[in-house]
């Protein structure tokens, strides 16, 4: 049994990875900012952890991770103003995984998008530009550490059922991907240590998770 925290914990993927952890007998403790939802994080076999991971320091938020085998960052600002998009998506990212290596946890998780880089290309004027901008710094934070990290890269979510089978690659044609696939990725990225150092960019598509995911190189 592992010991594995999710940030976001009330989040969509968060809560169908939750389900399939505690399903394959792992030990989740999911961190949430609204105590209103600790029973629909209990409901999936996790643990409800209170954490505004917003406003806790590196060094709180280290203490509430400390024990933890596993990290998966599945949180976000959730498209509200610039400043916030920064303060959760960069710089509250930032700190989580600094915190992760201060408690000793080295492996990490990063939910992003598909085509997150420093490049992006959108205008200042696009109303995702502070998302893009966040996202990017956060991944290229993570790529420097010293985490055994994975960065996964879905394209546009939706509440669709799993299909169970994806798509793998950079130059994928725009498609969509079910919230409950990503889920699915990030437990079987989990279970497989040869995606660490990774950026998984995918879609809905053909092949069955687990083959996509242990052909990645």
């Amino acid at each position: 049994m592992t010991k594995i925290a999710i940030i976001g914990g009330h989040g969509k993927v968060a809560l169908h990875l939750a389900r399939l952890l505690t399903a394959d007998g792992h030990d989740v403790s999911s961190l949430i900012r609204n105590p209103a939802h600790a029973d629909d994080v209990a409901a999936t076999g996790a643990t409800p952890m209170l954490a505004d991971i917003e406003n806790l320091s590196t060094d709180e938020l280290a203490t509430i991770l400390t024990g933890q085998d596993a990290l998966v960052w599945s949180a976000g600002a959730g498209g509200g103003s610039a400043e916030r998009t920064y303060a959760v998506d960069r710089d509250a990212a930032i700190r989580s995984m600094n915190a992760a290596a201060q408690a000793g946890i080295y492996r990490y998780v990063m939910v992003s998008y598909l085509g997150s880089r420093a490049d992006h290309g959108a205008s200042p004027d696009d109303g995702m530009f502070a998302y893009y901008e966040a996202k990017a710094a956060a991944d290229d934070y993570l790529r420097a550490t010293s985490l055994n990290w994975t960065i996964l890269g879905p394209s546009t979510l939706t509440l669709n059922p799993a299909t169970g089978t994806i798509n793998v690659g950079s130059d994928l044609p725009r498609a969509d991907t079910s919230r409950e696939n990503v889920a699915r990725v990030a437990a079987a990225v989990l279970a497989n240590e040869n995606t660490a150092g990774r950026f998984i960019e995918f879609t809905d598509g053909d092949v069955p998770i687990d083959e996509a995911v242990a052909a990645v190189r």
